[in-house]
């Protein structure tokens, strides 16, 4: 069922064998330009370009931009008691598993009486990103929200788009996710327009807006933006990336599976259509040395793709050029390989997988041994769901605390230590030719004053 690309009698440079590999495209270049009028209309326009943009691409018009509060609240009224358990299950294991990640506070005396302080400081604002679309990402707003609620970000503002049969609000599970984590600063605002009122702000053009807003301003510009989305919303992530931070131009979904011939078919089959059923551009890859393991993955597969629900979506993805098997010569080979894929999920099924798992260096994030599939990590595990794909994996991380965290160095020197630093501080910058620098320290020494008499040409001789 799965195209094959057989590399056992091959031997490739990194370069090539990145490009012989399954991978979806993602054209954020081309969508650029369709993006770019939209986000200038909300600078513009605010308010009234966000209603246009929801009429013109979620078919409703909303009465409210700013979700009010009563009907967060009510989200969370209705919302089905095992869903609300399971929810609060994963936003437990989230905050645990978070929490882990925060760096401390570290005091470094370089000198007596000079010491460097690494402080972690929180950004004051960011904006969340939730997608509608194909399905339903509550768990989106649990993996975003509480990554910057552990770093000590105070003020997060949640974006996601308004649904026509929901009176133009969020999905009600949506509403009840942030209702969950204390989140009230709700727009049912969706797409690249979304990302242009995070990024921007949005003035209120009627009195509905500012009831709502409580003044003339919608929304304020906020520090970051996180979140998923589709190519349009990557593109406006990128067009925007300057005037805040961003964490990632998310891709399409995708998997990769290192397998041995002890692994189980089905286990396998069962993680790869998980991903599959996200959208019909997921990938869906395996990796493995055994042919006879990759015919008994593709039949379980044909069994499975047969009686799932999202069959249409998840057959296109695992026929498209995006999904694949990958025959390789042996466990050094099928690591290389998977290095060069750079999966934004890799799972390792293969004897001794915890000492596989470490010799990996570019993936999202490491699924060790058939108890560890990757929908464990998109709900409960304790980490985050929000992981670089398209192969950026190779020099990006997922999202953490850190995404909402700037390191400030506090730079801290007594009178004697500068004194100790400042001929060497002296000699530097009369070798830079910025002889104020010099002058910094000197106008500081507790004794007279002395002329600098290093010479510029004498720079050379140092």
């Amino acid at each position: 069922m799965l195209t094959r690309t057989d590399l056992r009698s091959t031997r490739l440079s990194a370069r090539r064998l990145a490009q012989a590999l399954p991978r979806a495209a993602l054209d954020v270049t081309t969508a650029q330009a369709a993006v770019a009028p939209l986000i200038e209309d909300v600078r513009s326009r605010g308010a009234a370009a966000l209603r246009d943009a929801a009429q013109r691409f979620d078919g409703v018009r909303p009465t409210h931009l700013r979700v009010p509060a009563q009907a967060i609240a009510q989200a969370l009224s209705d919302l089905d008691p095992a869903v609300r358990e399971a929810l609060e299950l994963s936003i437990s294991h989230n905050r645990a598993g978070h929490a882990a990640q925060v760096p401390s506070e570290r005091s470094t005396d370089v000198i007596p009486g000079g010491t460097v302080t690494q402080r972690w400081i929180p950004v004051e604002r960011v904006g969340l990103y939730v997608p509608g679309g194909l399905a339903v990402y509550p768990s989106s707003v649990v993996m975003n929200a509480v990554a910057a609620q552990v770093a000590g970000v105070e003020q997060i503002a949640l974006a996601s788009p308004p649904q026509a049969r929901f009176g133009g609000l969020p999905h009600p599970t949506i509403l009840a996710a942030c209702a969950l984590l204390g989140l009230t600063e709700v727009y049912a605002v969706g797409g690249a327009q979304a990302i242009a009122m995070l990024a921007y702000g949005a003035d209120v053009q009627d009195d509905t807006d500012c009831a709502d807003a409580g003044g003339e301003v919608l929304c304020q510009p906020v520090d970051v933006i996180t979140g998923p989305g589709n190519v349009y919303v990557a593109a406006a992530k990128r067009a925007v990336m300057g005037t805040v931070g961003i964490d990632a131009e998310a891709g399409p979904t995708e998997i990769a599976v290192l397998a041995d011939a002890g692994a189980d078919p089905e286990y396998v089959a069962a993680d790869l259509l998980s991903q599959a059923e996200h959208d019909p551009n997921a990938g869906s890859v395996l990796i493995t040395d055994s042919p006879e393991l990759a015919d008994a993955v593709d039949a379980a597969l044909e069994r499975r793709l047969s009686a799932t629900r999202h069959k249409d979506r998840a057959s296109i993805a695992l026929s498209g050029p995006q999904s694949g098997t990958v025959l390789v010569r042996d466990l050094e080979q099928a690591i290389e390989v998977a290095d060069a894929y750079a999966a934004e999920h890799l799972e390792i099924h293969t004897t001794d997988a915890p000492e596989v798992a470490r010799r990996i260096r570019n993936a999202g994030a490491i699924f060790v041994g058939p108890y560890s599939p990757v929908p464990l990590g998109d709900y409960l595990a304790g980490s985050n769901h929000v992981l670089p794909t398209g192969g950026t994996a190779r020099f990006a991380a997922g999202l953490s605390v850190m995404a909402f965290l700037k390191p400030v160095q506090l730079i801290e020197y007594g009178a004697g230590a500068l004194e100790a630093m400042a001929p060497a501080l002296e000699i530097l910058a009369a070798c830079e030719d910025l002889p104020a620098h010099g002058e910094a320290a000197r106008a500081r020494k507790r004794e007279k004053r002395r002329p600098n008499r290093l010479a510029e040409t004498d720079c050379d001789r140092l």
